[in-house]
């Protein structure tokens, strides 16, 4: 799991429940490379720490399936075996939605893309940036319509070709996660996975959960609050992670070109659940500011914010149901 996804960007704006014998519990662990806070509204405190840790244990099992570089994990024998089969529902459903963001993006958003980032971290480990005759070769193996999925098994259609999860997987951890809250009877919590978050139900009895969206350019200012019940949000960018901080190229390639997207200063996505909004964001973020925007007005229940290079904000038309002008 490769992609942060702008940690910095958004922090929980959380204030005391204001409901007779509700309880606020939290707890954060690592995974997936970032802190994870589930937070979680109960009566119950023993209750709701048993949900928050069999939520956490989901949360690392997807990480085990999901990871590219972990030994041993379900992507990581798929790319080095070039098939898998008995691939388990989660893997198989991930790959499935991915395929589909592909096609709704022309390839945009692209999972087979893992070859072209390993390239550029090892030329720019190595000093210097890959060449146009490198890329355009790698680029080769990058096509998610050689992905195959069928039988229970996945399987690629080219030799060398590899995925990386690292645009979608996070925000189906925190959707899984919020399933097995459910499971366990909590109706009121939020998940934060370095900046990916989903929110169930309410903060207090009637009060929906508030996220602040930072200025990237100035932490401690925010450019907007968001109001989020039974709804997801995620962003992606491109100026906090880096392969050489000397050639500062972004983390986030083009699958189409093979090189780092540097349109955007980011794309921030609002979906009814964390594993669109995930990808969105990532689809977004490349396909830049009129396609991006376009993408999100076709999508139902989808809103989005964009912010260029040159600092402008862009809003999508139904965005503002979700700010709280009152804090913005």
């Amino acid at each position: 799991m490769n992609k942060r996804i702008l940690a910095v960007l958004l922090v929980l704006v959380v204030t005391a429940s204001g409901c007779i014998n509700t309880h606020r519990i939290e707890d954060t662990r690592v995974s997936m490379n970032t802190d994870v806070t589930i937070t979680v509204m109960h009566p119950v405190v023993s209750e709701a720490d048993r949900a928050i840790g069999c939520a956490f244990a989901e949360v690392y099992k997807i990480e085990h399936l999901m990871s590219c570089t972990e030994e041993g994990s379900e992507v990581t024998r798929l790319n080095d075996n070039g098939s898998l089969r008995n691939a388990s529902s989660d893997l198989r459903y991930v790959v499935t939605k991915s395929v589909g963001y592909s096609e709704l993006t022309n390839g945009s958003f692209d999972i087979t893309v893992l070859p072209v980032i390993n390239l550029w971290k090892e030329r720019m480990r190595a000093g210097s940036p890959p060449t146009g005759g490198e890329i355009n070769e790698t680029l080769e193996l990058v096509n998610y319509e050689n992905i195959t999925i069928g039988g229970g098994s996945i399987s690629f259609g080219q030799g060398s070709m590899g995925i990386t999860l690292g645009g979608i997987a996070k925000g189906y951890a925190i959707d899984r996660a919020i399933e097995v809250l459910e499971e366990h009877h909590i109706e009121h919590a939020l998940v934060n996975a370095g900046g990916d978050i989903r929110a169930m139900g309410y903060k207090t009895e009637d009060e929906p959960w508030n996220v602040a969206l930072r200025n990237p350019k100035n932490r401690t200012e925010h450019i907007t609050v968001l109001n989020l019940h039974d709804m997801s949000v995620a962003t992606s960018g491109n100026y906090e992670r880096y392969f050489s901080e000397e050639a500062r190229a972004s983390h986030i390639i083009d699958p189409k070109t093979g090189y780092a997207t540097d349109e955007l200063l980011s794309a921030t996505i609002i979906a009814e659940n964390a594993t669109d909004a995930d990808a969105l964001a990532t689809a977004v973020f490349v396909l830049g500011e009129a396609d991006g925007i376009k993408l999100v007005e076709r999508l139902d229940r989808v809103e989005g914010l964009i912010i260029t290079h040159d600092r402008r904000i862009l809003r999508s038309s139904g965005l503002g149901e979700f700010e709280d002008r009152g804090m913005s």
